[in-house]
């Protein structure tokens, strides 16, 4: 009668049905609940690339415009390319300017550099051979940003994202202060 009695309970047991979906749903979700995280960190960490590509190009596309840039000017242009990384905070953000002067060798050298948080950049810089183009001038914008996950900063620590932009002078030659890229 005992052993009847235990077998009428384990079968009883394996036919209820009632509890199956809480335990389903208690193994999916964990990993549903990454998934979603993780998805959203990545969105954030392509948002936040994006938003640095767009910081380089803004810089090289306003200071190729102008032909006198002065030490005002050169803020306004920074503070403006800086606006465009909201709503990610300015202060993690690090921005330089640069006119370069290709000689007949293709050697391009530095006349004048500016940054926001950046190295200013002095002497010869290495470009693709493309744009190495004899007595020329470009103006690299570089920009580059300490992107922290919200959730996965153990994993990961921070990221520095960043950017370069090459664009050629449209008013030629830019001089900034007093020294002109030639």
């Amino acid at each position: 009668m005992l052993k009847t009695s235990i077998i009428g309970r384990i079968s009883r047991l394996a036919r209820d049905q009632r509890g199956v979906s809480a335990v389903e749903f208690a193994l999916v979700a964990p990993m549903m609940i990454g998934l979603y995280f993780g998805c959203v960190e990545i969105s954030e960490g392509v948002s936040a690339d994006r938003k640095v590509s767009l910081v380089s190009a803004a810089l090289a596309n306003l200071t190729s415009q102008v032909s006198t840039i002065s030490t005002s000017d050169m803020t306004n242009i920074l503070d403006a390319a800086g606006a465009i990384a909201s709503p990610y905070p300015a202060s993690k953000l690090k921005m330089t300017v640069t006119c370069l002067n290709i000689d007949a060798n293709k050697v391009a050298k530095v006349k004048w550099s500016a940054t926001r948080g950046g190295t200013v950049k002095s002497g010869t810089v290495t470009i693709p051979s493309a744009l190495a183009v004899a007595n020329s001038m470009l103006i690299l914008a570089e920009a580059s940003y300490d992107y922290t996950p919200t959730v996965g900063y153990n994993i990961t620590g921070t990221l520095t994202l960043s950017d370069k932009m090459y664009m050629s002078p449209r008013i030629s030659p830019p001089t900034y202060g007093s020294t002109t890229c030639t």
